[in-house]
């Protein structure tokens, strides 16, 4: 069968999977899509997307059945038992998993898939939602060259950079280290412009000097003045950078390392949580140690303009 011949569904409309779906569709790909909201669904049915009928449905037909979704739980919930997504597809099919899960998870549903027949795809992404919408997220992928050979036509239309790491379950590792390193620059950050925010330093010239010196990061140039002009849009959540560096940290524990930078880090983006700032951008963090110094970190009112 040829690549344009196979027919995709795909699971999970969030920020990530959402950008890849609605790039599948602007490049000539029919796509069924399938997601607890029903607002997004009929947003990417808009868009020429076609709702799947059912799940069961969606995983008969496809030849490659994508899913991207919050967090390992959800895709194991969705994937295995007798009504599992698993359960429904085709030998011979392909389950494309994007979702940024676990090792174990991994094991557990590589293992699954190949009992069935399946070919089971690690494949979890880098970058943000933006990304997603441009068409050039990074995806790291676990497993067999043939298998990552066969689905490059379908990642050339959503990805700029694809990375085979290794056999199945080491790309979700350096995912995880990834993350893990990604969100513990924000949390440090984060701390540090609310210190300076209370002994009254100058928060422009924060970024700047840590944006011109070994303390720049990926993140702060992504959300450093955002972050200070308090724009806080979803992007990366507080939620899911939660539950990602909890991952970490189980991983880490599992392996007979000490954890102490880790779970201090997972505590942060708890106590962020806990204050109810979930769903907001994983910067929100900020916001935690705002309620503690009681003063808000934020730009002077020319440099917000900057």
């Amino acid at each position: 069968m040829s690549d344009d011949a196979r027919s995709i569904g795909f699971i999970g409309l969030g920020g990530m999977g959402g950008g890849l779906v609605r790039n599948l569709l602007r490049k000539g790909r029919q796509v069924m899509v399938a997601d607890r909201r029903e607002e997004a669904v009929a947003q990417h049915v808009a868009l020429g997307a076609t709702a799947a009928p059912s799940l069961a449905a969606m995983a008969t037909a496809a030849d490659i059945l994508a899913i991207c979704v919050n967090t390992a739980e959800d895709v194991e919930a969705l994937s295995l038992g007798p009504d599992g997504l698993l359960a429904a597809m085709r030998p011979g099919s392909i389950l494309l998993d994007h979702t940024t899960t676990n090792p174990e998870a991994v094991r557990r549903m590589s293992e699954a898939a190949a009992g069935r027949g399946i070919a089971y795809a690690e494949a979890p992404m880098t970058r943000t939602p933006v990304h997603a919408e441009q068409g050039c997220v990074n995806v790291l992928f676990g497993g067999e060259a043939a298998l990552l050979d066969s689905l490059r036509p379908v990642f050339a239309l959503y990805a700029e950079n694809v990375f085979h790491i290794g056999p199945v379950g080491h790309a979700i590792r350096l995912k995880l280290i990834h993350n893990y390193v990604a969100f513990a620059n924000v949390a440090a950050w984060c701390e540090g412009f609310a210190l300076a925010a209370k002994d009254g330093l100058d928060l422009g010239r924060a970024v700047e000097i840590i944006s011109a010196a070994g303390g720049r990061s990926g993140m702060l140039d992504l959300y450093g003045r955002k972050t200070l002009s308090r724009d806080f849009d979803p992007g990366i959540s507080i939620a899911l950078a939660r539950k990602d560096v909890k991952y970490y940290a189980r991983w880490l524990e599992s392996a007979g390392l000490p954890g102490f930078m880790a779970d201090s880090i997972h505590q942060t983006y708890a106590m962020a949580e806990a204050l109810g700032f979930s769903e907001e951008n994983c910067a929100a963090v900020i916001k935690a140690y705002e309620h503690f110094t009681g003063i808000e970190a934020t730009l002077p009112d020319g440099a917000k303009a900057g």
